[in-house]
Formats: C-alpha cells, sequence, structure tokens
C-alpha cells in the first residue's frame, strides 16, 4: 500500500519533539510517514513565531519543495500568542466560545495557504494544554513534586484541558511553571515526555480539537 509523507510545521521545540517522538510513532500503523520542522524565524533559526508572515514563507516553500499529492501538510501551532497579523485573528477575537475561535482562524489560515493538500491546526490554547488530559503522568518527569501534581490533578478534575485559559498568568504552562518551577527550564524536554507517556488515544478522548485533528491525518488517504 503506497505510504503517505506528511510534513508537519511546529511552532517551537516542544511541539516538534512531539510530532518527532509521538505523532510519527501512531500515524506510522496509518501508513503515513511524518516528517517535522519547526518555523523558520530568521536565517539558520527556528522555532518561535514571530510573525504569521515568515511561517507562511516556510510552509510555502516547503509545499513548493514536496509539489507531488502524496505529499501532505500540516501545523502544531498554539492559539496562545498567535501574532495579531495572524489570518483570521480579528475575526476570532469576536467569538467567546474557544473552538469557534479556532474554528475562524483554521479556516482563514487555510484559505489564506491555498493548497488541497494542507492541514491547518491550532492548538487550544498551548502544547501544555495536553498535559491536563492526565497530570498524574508529570510524576515520571518530576518524581519528588507529588504535592505539586496533586494540585494540578485537583484542577484538572471534570475540567476540558483544552479550555484552559490562556491569561498571561495562568495559561497552562503557567500553571504547571507555578507548582513545578524546573518544568520552565524543561518544558522542551518534559512536556513532550509527559504527553507521550499520556498516549494519543488518552488525549482524543479528552481533547475534542486535538482529536478532530488527529481523525484528519488518520483518514488523510480518503482525503487525498
Amino acid at each position: 500500500m503506497t505510504r503517505i509523507k506528511l510534513n508537519v510545521t511546529t511552532e517551537g521545540e516542544t511541539e516538534l519533539k512531539f510530532v518527532k517522538n509521538t505523532l510519527t510513532v501512531y500515524l506510522s500503523r496509518f501508513n503515513i510517514d511524518v516528517f517535522g520542522r519547526s518555523v523558520q524565524t530568521s536565517t539558520g533559526f527556528r522555532g518561535g513565531m514571530t510573525s504569521y508572515n515568515k511561517a507562511k514563507r516556510d510552509i510555502r516553500a516547503w509545499l513548493n519543495q514536496n509539489a507531488s499529492g502524496e505529499w501532505k501538510f500540516t501545523t502544531m501551532f498554539d492559539f496562545y500568542g498567535l501574532p495579531g497579523d495572524f489570518p483570521g485573528y480579528e475575526d476570532a477575537l469576536k467569538k467567546n466560545d474557544p473552538y469557534e475561535k479556532v474554528r475562524v482562524l483554521e479556516e482563514a489560515f487555510e484559505k489564506d495557504i491555498d493548497d488541497y493538500r494542507f492541514i491547518p491546526y491550532i492548538q487550544l490554547h498551548e502544547f501544555e494544554a495536553l498535559i491536563f488530559a492526565d497530570p498524574d503522568k508529570l510524576t515520571l518527569e518530576f518524581p519528588d513534586k507529588e504535592a505539586a501534581i496533586q494540585n494540578l490533578i485537583e484542577l484538572s478534575r471534570g475540567g476540558n484541558p483544552e479550555l484552559i485559559d490562556d491569561h498571561p498568568n495562568t495559561a497552562p504552562s503557567k500553571r504547571i511553571i507555578k507548582e513545578i518551577k524546573a518544568y520552565e527550564k524543561n518544558k522542551s524536554t518534559s512536556g513532550p515526555n509527559v504527553v507521550e507517556s499520556i498516549g494519543i488515544l488518552s488525549l482524543k478522548e479528552k481533547c475534542r480539537h486535538f482529536r478532530e485533528w488527529i481523525t484528519k491525518l488518520e483518514n488523510i488517504f480518503r482525503l487525498s
């Protein structure tokens, strides 16, 4: 069976490690070979989206380098901290429902890139929201922080990880750092490791928008 090649453009190193360590393994069973790289923000430097136009140029360049239909493309960008020049940004801010916000952004993003092989994805609200699907897994990285992790578990009870707000002081990563200061220095390693231990099946169960994205990727042959 023909294998699809999927190029994933990520916002930074944390998301890139998730793509390489977890998404690649998971999608392999669906006959999809995954390749990832972070947004190029300057010559020789990747990671961190300072403007939409830089991200767009990078995505378009990758599209042009792989012009055949066997190549598909997607993104993993955080809604939190998205640059103001992003397509649909002002319209998205008018929506109250976070899921509506990312719907508006992704539709505008897809229209602006204008390539049938492109599947946009914007994470609600940031990568660390995925950790709140099962924060107990933080003990694998921080075994001496049981009390702090228990506080995070209490915060997550009965909640939707994707709806944790994006305020600068209470965004998912800020909540984790408040309890575990070491996470800030180690987030690009510890974050992907924790999410890998949670597993994509559990993430799909707890995180609706993430599930929608993964389901599209699983069915990418039907979208060809």
